[in-house]
């Protein structure tokens, strides 16, 4: 408990009420902020380094910039899908369900199964999760065969029909990100893109326009 006082002490020191109001402006919700910026929670993060347990107390405060901490110094070894399920749960931000899934969830062995499963859900941030958690494990899993994200272009195609504005565009993102990853998946991206501009939902040709034009781009 006193390494989670010391921790939230450093953090309140570095809030910034300016910073604090302008979070809305991004579309986060700052209920639970102190108004951090991103760049020191990280400066602190190296500080600390790998601590799990204090990561899952950290968690527990409820504080935005302590569970964005968190997710920065849990260890992904010990991560299990429960604590996983728990953490998603907890999502009512897109920047923490980003944070979250960008520096711990895609490094564990279940970030595809957990991608998959979360990509039908009805909460708007569980759902967001498993199309982020695809685009971070197409980013930072660099040996990862390609029969893993041809998988998953039928997911997509399947959910293009959300409108939420969160979804849609972790939907988006996904798509962009795998169909950079080399020529043979950039292709099957461009496929899936065309199939899902061709559905009738307004949602369905935004995330496929976005995509090809980024895509085709490139």
């Amino acid at each position: 408990m006193d390494d989670v006082l010391f921790v939230l002490e450093q953090l309140k020191e570095k809030a910034d009420a300016a910073y604090l109001k302008g979070m809305a402006r991004f579309g986060i919700d700052n209920s639970r902020a102190l108004g951090v910026k991103l760049p020191e929670i990280r400066k602190l993060a190296k500080i600390i380094k790998k601590d799990h347990e204090l990561a899952l107390a950290l968690w527990d405060t409820q504080i935005h910039e302590a569970r964005m901490l968190a997710s920065m110094i849990a260890d992904p070894k010990q991560v299990t899908p429960e604590l996983m399920d728990s953490w998603t749960c907890g999502f009512y931000s897109w920047d923490i369900c980003d944070q979250v899934c960008g520096n711990l969830f895609d490094r564990t062995p279940f970030a595809i199964d957990k991608a998959v499963e979360y990509s039908s859900h009805e909460q708007e941030f569980v759902k967001r999760a498993g199309f982020v958690l695809m685009a971070e494990y197409a980013v930072h899993n660099k040996t990862a065969p390609d029969k893993i994200f041809t998988n998953l272009f039928p997911i997509m195609e399947r959910e293009a029909w959300d409108n939420r504005n969160f979804v849609k565009k972790a939907i988006n993102w996904a798509l962009r990100q795998i169909g950079k990853r080399n020529n043979i998946l950039k292709v099957k991206a461009i496929n899936t893109a065309q199939n899902i501009y061709n559905q009738p939902s307004k949602s369905a040709k935004w995330i496929a326009k976005n995509a090809l034009d980024e895509l085709i781009r490139k």
